[in-house]
């Protein structure tokens, strides 16, 4: 079976005899396996599974443990994510367990699959008969060993550390783990099981809290939180809080021991490079270059108006020529004449001659004489509309047709000149004011700016007053201020009558037969019911017309003059947001709350949903159950309480626990609470010291027992740690 991983395999595993046990810690989270008498193991890694498959070849791969995660490009892991074999920390996944030992007993350098060496591994406390009888047939039958010992991991950690002096033969073993925590007493070197309690809390929940806690807080890093970092963040900062209401009060407040216990993960970040100006010899060659492209498209736009022209000039004289020629035609041949050149009448060719002419003068860029214009145009006024002014009953049908084109056609020219001399006045008019306006501004100009604020701040009252009344109905509360108005008066006219024409409608029809519609008045109705109809009682707009033009003259000629905010709000669009460049500090993820909010989930595990005992309670619970009336016997447990435990490393435990056991025992009884010397590694270093020992042998489970007597012999087993 192909493995995938960093770790090297052991090469002087036939230097060992067979009489050697191998020495298994199997925990939740690492999986420790060496030999026996050593003071380290000899392999190392997680405890968890991966079988994805080769992009390439198809060929399914076991990845156990650590990884080298450049290989997994290599392959697909979207339907195989890692496994692990625990639940609550019992073994019941067995073929992932058959994987993990398959790669352990690897690692340590087996090569052939019989194992001829006794095994002594780690279990939970009071671990069901199922899973140990399971974990026995896989090492009988799977990989034959000739005899197996199963003992419990926070016992052996007590027992090492009692061998070192840390604790005594009476007291309490807390074992805050992976996914659970337990406490075990010992009295006279061995556990009670009676007396034990387990929480179903542990480093998983609180590596799994923080991961949530930082995705809320930084949604847009969430891919910057994987599992293996935020543990390392966990170990590298988070600690517990002696009292957890005052350390987080000083967060609140923002107090100075607040700051100082905040910590700071800067992310890669890479500065935005930062533009230099242009140098003298940058900028001049750009405007060389701006230049020779200005130049170059000068020279096209010239010969393109050039040759527009040649084709206007060409076009005109054809025109002209025409025209000519026409005049010498007589009348019968005129409409052969017209055919052969395309046009329809004299009128056309002289209409046409006009557009040309204007399109030469528009290309030659010379100004336009209107009045000429006009006054060429009157002549042939009465040439182009010749069937106005003659009645109707003197003409043809297809006469009248074209008479009435005619009269659209100079009701739409009248109409056009009418607007342009309008437009002409008034911007003379524009002008006269703009020239008066000028001279007052020369003659007094202190005069003339305090006389433009006066006109502005009458306009604004009044085009203020006109928006509220239109806002309110008209109503106020005697203090010129708005009241509150029902929606009825704030209705122009036109939508209360059609309000009104709806409420007839509907208490017309009654509770009979519906026969609206029947009537031809009553699609009258709807039309007028429409918000077509709606005119509005709206006032002109020449108020804010002259409030804009006063507020411009103001804005050139006071700097002092700000507009009001209702006229800025509705005549300048809002500014969109702009994006911000980003910064450093948008790269770091700072932990304030969270570093000791996490950890207290295993003092108040109600905080992830978890009605149990804290851990400070359980050490009550454990000596609750024990029974026992002795009282020396409990002062002697809770004087030697060992911690021990990946959890175990959090800064302040130990505190905390002395404190919160304190709360629950008598004043004055002695209470000392020591960490294990290696939380993490004393468990197996415990089990190999006890897997030296000569009487090891006799704690065994052999597998001529097992054939013999069965997997219920395995509920009553139960070694002695005291040899």
């Amino acid at each position: 079976m192909p493995f995938i991983s960093k770790i090297q395999r052991q090469s002087d595993y036939t230097l060992f005899g067979s009489a050697t046990p191998i020495v298994i810690d199997n925990g939740a989270s690492y999986f420790r396996i060496g030999w026996a008498g050593e003071t380290q193991p000899r392999v190392v890694f997680r405890n968890i599974v991966q079988r994805p498959r080769h992009k390439t070849t198809g060929e399914t791969v076991t990845i156990v443990g650590d990884h080298d995660p450049a290989l997994l490009k290599y392959f697909d892991c979207t339907r195989s994510g890692p496994r692990s074999a625990f639940d609550s920390n019992v073994v019941y996944q067995f073929e992932i367990m058959e994987y993990i030992l398959d790669f352990g007993f690897d690692r340590l350098g087996a090569t052939g699959s019989e194992i001829d060496h006794p095994v002594l591994i780690t279990e939970c406390v009071c671990n069901p008969v199922q899973s140990r009888s399971k974990m026995g047939e896989l090492l009988f039958e799977t990989y034959g060993v000739p005899s197996i010992a199963f003992g419990v991991d926070a016992a052996f950690s007590y027992k090492y550390n009692q061998q070192q002096g840390v604790c005594d033969k009476d007291g309490l073993a807390m074992c805050p783990g992976f996914n659970t925590t337990h406490v075990i007493p010992f009295v006279d070197g061995e556990p009670i099981y009676k007396g034990c309690c387990r929480t179903n809390i542990g480093g998983f929940h609180v590596t799994d809290y923080l991961k949530q806690l930082l995705s809320l807080k930084y949604p847009y890093h969430m891919a910057r939180f994987t599992w293996e970092k935020v543990e390392d963040l966990k170990m590298e900062h988070c600690y517990i809080a002696p009292d957890y209401a005052s350390e987080a009060r000083l967060f609140q407040k923002g107090a100075k021991e607040a700051e100082e216990k905040t910590r700071c993960w800067q992310l890669p970040w890479v500065p935005p490079p930062t533009e230099e100006p242009p140098s003298e010899e940058e900028i001049a060659r750009k405007a060389a270059i701006k230049e020779r492209q200005g130049q170059r498209l000068r020279e096209m736009a010239e010969a393109k108006r050039s040759s527009r022209i040649n084709e206007l000039e060409n076009e005109l004289h054809g025109l002209e020529f025409l025209l000519k020629q026409l005049e010498q035609v007589e009348d019968s041949n005129v409409p052969s004449f017209l055919a052969a050149t395309g046009y329809v009448s004299r009128q056309e060719i002289e209409s046409a001659r006009t557009k040309v002419t204007q399109s030469l003068r528009k290309a030659k860029g010379e100004p336009k004489n209107e009045q000429a214009e006009t006054d060429k145009a009157s002549p042939n006024a009465n040439e182009k509309y010749s069937l106005i002014n003659i009645p109707d009953d003197m003409l043809t049908t297809d006469q009248l047709i074209e008479k009435k084109k005619q009269l659209s056609l100079k009701s739409m020219s009248e109409g056009r000149q009418r607007l342009k001399q309008k437009r002409y006045e008034e911007e003379l008019e524009r002008e006269r004011k703009q020239q008066l306006e000028d001279e007052k501004r020369l003659e007094n100009p202190e005069l003339y700016l305090e006389q433009l604020h006066a006109r502005y701040k009458d306009l604004s009252e009044k085009v203020d007053q006109r928006k509220r009344l239109k806002t309110n109905g008209g109503h106020s509360n005697g203090n010129n201020l708005s009241g509150g108005i029902g929606r009825g008066e704030r209705l122009n006219a036109a939508q209360r009558e059609r309000m009104r024409l709806l409420t007839t409608a509907a208490f017309d029809r009654g509770k009979g037969e519906d026969t609206f519609g029947a009537k031809d008045e009553d699609w009258q109705l709807y039309k007028l019911m429409g918000k077509d109809n709606d005119d509005g009682d709206e006032e002109p707009d020449e108020d804010d017309a002259e409030l804009a033009r006063i507020s411009s003259r103001l804005l050139d000629l006071d700097p002092t003059f700000v507009p009001n905010k209702s006229e800025t709000g509705s005549s300048q669009p809002a500014e969109a947001p702009r994006a911000r460049p980003l910064t450093k500090e948008d790269f770091q993820i700072v932990f304030g709350v969270e570093r000791f909010r996490c950890p207290e989930i295993l003092f108040n595990p109600n905080w992830i949903a978890v009605d149990q005992a804290g851990l400070d309670e359980m050490a009550g619970v454990s000596i609750r159950r024990l029974s026992c009336k002795d009282e020396s016997l409990e002062e002697r447990l809770t004087s030697s309480i060992l911690v021990t435990g990946g959890s175990s490393l959090f800064p302040g435990i130990i505190e905390r626990l002395e404190a919160g056991i304190r709360m629950i025992r008598p004043c004055g009884a002695p209470i000392k609470v020591v960490r294990a010397l290696d939380p993490v590694m004393d468990a197996w270093r415990g089990a190999a010291a006890f897997a030296s020992a000569p009487q090891f042998h006799t704690q065994t489970f052999s597998r001529m027992d097992y054939f013999e007597k069965g997997e219920d012999w395995l509920r009553s087993y139960q070694i002695k740690y005291s040899l």
